[in-house]
Order: structure tokens, then C-alpha cells, then sequence
């Protein structure tokens, strides 16, 4: 069972907030491994080289996004035809916009451990009732993606999915993370709860920690994935 986390930033600004200390999708992608998601695949335009740079030493590809007039769904199926690249077991992804900068590596485990009890199911993290992010898609339901208008937006596109017939189930994790963004600041953020009972039905240990410890390894830049209209339009 190998679950991508695809992490969309609609600028290089966007990317490079910070986040505590961190760059927005920095954060995320230590989050993200910590939690299990791999490949991690960041989508995000990158002129001058400071979203690499900030990625340095992470196990994170760097992707050029699809043309910007294609909308925020071309960019979901952009970042998936990458994971699906480099790990072809690859059977679902947590698309997660770089806002959500403080979703816990919990909540990443809690959703791939989920989708190993329900794997047709479309996983949505709620926090006090309000459904968040990163949301969990199965592979099979990712060509819903090639059809959607590009004025669609990130929830939008989560919505059509599941009007196409994917089936949605949505995990109370007890996270403000999945909800609650960047321009909240860490310190300010409500109290992590965790899910009541865990998800899939047996306790594990978290990798909280790992999120939060330096990057002793070398820093290597990314790996970077350039766009390519031809292999865009193969998919």
C-alpha cells in the first residue's frame, strides 16, 4: 500500500511562507514523511530556485507545474503523474494545498492506515466537524481530473470527485491542522486531540517527532520533475 502526498503551491510565494520557522511546503514535506506518505511530490513553480532550496535534503521532487490557465485540477494531475512516476505501486494520494501547514504526521498515518480498511473510499480529516485536508483519493479516481473546467478550485474539484461516484468517507482526527492554515500561527492553534479510537482499528506509534528534529543528511537538492506537454497528454 504506497500513498503519494501531492502538495500544491499556487506560487513560489505561496511555497515559501513561513511556517514557524519553516518554509510552508518544508513543513509539509517533513510532515508528510514523517507520517509514512511517499513519494512526496511538491507542485510548484520555481524561478529563481528558492523552493528547491528549501527543499534541500528532503525526500521531496520538485515539480514543474502544468500551465497555470489549466486550473488547480490540472496541477492535482500533474503532481499524481509524477508520483505514479517514480513509485507505479503508488494507489492513492493526499492532495494538500500548501496552505495547511500544520496537519500533524499523525493525521498522515491515521489516513494511509484508513485506506488500508477502505480502499475505494475518498478520506476526508475533520476537525470539530469541519472537513479539512489533505484529502485522501484513490488512484482510480483521479481521471474525474482530466474533465474539470479550470475555474474550479481545490474543494470544488474534491466535491465533482465524489459526484463522479467516489465514495466519501470522512475521519474525525482530531487535528485543528487539517483546517485551521498558515495564517494562524502555530502557537495560536487550538489543542491537538488525536482521533477518540484509532482509525483503522489498532493503536500505532506516531512519528511526530521526526517532523520536528534537523535534517542531519546531506543537502542534496530535490529531484526535479519538469513539465512535459507530450507526457501531459498521454495520461
Amino acid at each position: 500500500m504506497t500513498v503519494a502526498a501531492i502538495v500544491l503551491a499556487a506560487s513560489p510565494e505561496s511555497a515559501l511562507t513561513d511556517a514557524d520557522g519553516l518554509p510552508a511546503v518544508r513543513r509539509i514535506a517533513d510532515s508528510a514523511w514523517a507520517g509514512g506518505a511517499t513519494p512526496i511530490v511538491v507542485v510548484s513553480f520555481d524561478p529563481d530556485g528558492q523552493v528547491a532550496a528549501a527543499l534541500a535534503g528532503a525526500p521531496v521532487t520538485l515539480a514543474e507545474p502544468a500551465p497555470a490557465e489549466q486550473g488547480p485540477a490540472a496541477q492535482m494531475a500533474r503532481g499524481a503523474d509524477v508520483a505514479r512516476s517514480e513509485v507505479v505501486e503508488t494507489d492513492a494520494v493526499l492532495i494538500w494545498p500548501a496552505r495547511l501547514t500544520w496537519v500533524g504526521p499523525e493525521t498522515v498515518t491515521s489516513l494511509i492506515e484508513t485506506h488500508g480498511t477502505a480502499a475505494d473510499a475518498l478520506l476526508r480529516p475533520t476537525w470539530n466537524g469541519d472537513p479539512g485536508w489533505p484529502v485522501l483519493v484513490p488512484v482510480s479516481r483521479l481521471d474525474v481530473l482530466l474533465g474539470l473546467p479550470a475555474d474550479r478550485m481545490p474543494a470544488d474539484i474534491i466535491s465533482d470527485v465524489i459526484a463522479a461516484g467516489a465514495r466519501e468517507r470522512r475521519v474525525d482526527l482530531g487535528d485543528p491542522g487539517t483546517v485551521i492554515d498558515v495564517r494562524t500561527s502555530r502557537a495560536d492553534l487550538p489543542a491537538y486531540i488525536g482521533p477518540i479510537d484509532p482509525p483503522a482499528g489498532h493503536v500505532h506509534e506516531w512519528g511526530a517527532q521526526a517532523a520536528d528534529a534537523p535534517d542531519e543528511g546531506p543537502l542534496e537538492g530535490p529531484a526535479l520533475a519538469p513539465y512535459s506537454p507530450a507526457a501531459a497528454s498521454d495520461t
